[in-house]
């Protein structure tokens, strides 16, 4: 009796901790950790010189992640 709650407890741990890491892995993927408020904070901190460079940045990773989703479509 024990010996099947702790093997069932075991599994149903193992389950919930592949979701959780299937789970994290599909967030990064999709940009769920992506600082939005970087740009606006730059604006306080950053010379003119380094938000254009960020900006320059951002575009060629748009530009990298629309390349991307249009090879997956084809």
């Amino acid at each position: 009796m024990i010996d099947d709650t702790l093997f069932f407890m075991l599994m149903v741990g193992l389950a919930v901790s592949g979701l959780m890491l299937l789970l994290f892995i599909w967030a990064a993927k999709s940009g769920q950790f992506d600082d939005s408020s970087k740009v606006t904070q730059g604006l306080l901190f950053d010379s003119e010189d380094d938000l254009n460079d960020a900006v320059k940045k951002e575009n060629s990773i748009k530009e990298a992640k629309s390349q991307a989703n249009k090879k997956r479509k084809e």
